[in-house]
């Protein structure tokens, strides 16, 4: 594995084991990633994915019970959910919240305070009609999952990461959260100039058609079972599912 301090290593993932209520999510799961890197995580429903990127944001209920989480070489296990997203990590999440009685033109002025910046970031994600309306109430699935993304643009992270981004969206929504994607991807930001990098979760893998990645990884019962390039992945699982991973990690681990 590579030096933490490494100066291109943005996010370091070191043995992380997780607990919830005793119940054991993640196991060793090591990961880098580099800035300007994109990376993605396969892997069927409740094999740990969303566990992943909700503990490396902060969320609470989570028991780290071994390994580590680096942010630009600075351990953050001890940091909380506000201090990760001030320090430059940011989540769009599977199921966004409904915030009821806090308009989103109020919201986007908490985290931007110029009035114009944040129009301007509304229009960009296509959400400029929606300012005055309450967060995400009402919204359809599409409408909710460009909210959150509206809302990571005005954070303008160093490390993005979505959790099944094309879930329960339909075509025409897909090509407009793409296109935010890619605004939140990009090398460089209106904000100042930076490499950004993200972390995609999906258990489909149609967002790789739009979005290039990396590196992949297939995560199966809290454990990384395989990683390489992402579309081979892909093809893998699209051609084999999960369990031809499962067996080639059970045969290296006998092996052993």
């Amino acid at each position: 594995m590579s030096d933490s301090k490494d100066k291109d290593v943005l996010l370091e993932v070191k043995n992380l084991t997780v607990e919830v209520a005793g119940k054991r999510l993640l196991r060793g799961v090591d990961m880098i990633v580099k800035e300007g890197e994109t990376h993605v995580v396969f892997g069927p429903n409740g094999s740990g994915k969303t566990t992943l990127v909700n503990v490396i944001m902060g969320l609470p209920d989570y028991k780290v019970v071994d390994g580590d989480i680096l942010f630009r070489g600075d351990s953050i296990l001890e940091w909380n959910l506000t201090e990760r997203a001030k320090s430059g990590i940011g989540l769009a999440f599977q199921h966004p919240p409904v915030v009821e009685g806090v308009s989103l033109g109020v919201l986007l002025k908490t985290i931007i305070p110029d009035k114009k910046t944040s129009e301007e970031i509304a229009k960009n994600a296509h959400m400029e009609d929606y300012l005055e309306r309450e967060v995400n109430v009402g919204f359809s699935g599409g409408e909710r999952k460009k909210d959150e993304l509206l809302q990571l643009l005005a954070q303008a992270p160093q490390l993005v990461m979505f959790d099944e981004p094309d879930s329960g969206v339909d075509v025409d929504s897909i090509k407009l959260m793409v296109d935010i994607m890619r605004k939140l991807l990009q090398k460089n930001t209106p904000i100042r100039e930076r490499k950004n990098s993200g972390i995609i979760v999906t258990h489909s893998g149609v967002i790789l058609e739009e979005i290039h990645a990396d590196r992949g990884y297939v995560l199966v019962n809290g454990r990384l079972v395989c990683s390489g390039p992402p579309l081979d992945i892909f093809d893998q699982v699209k051609n084999h599912g999960f369990e031809r991973c499962i067996k080639e990690a059970y045969e290296s681990e006998k092996d052993g």
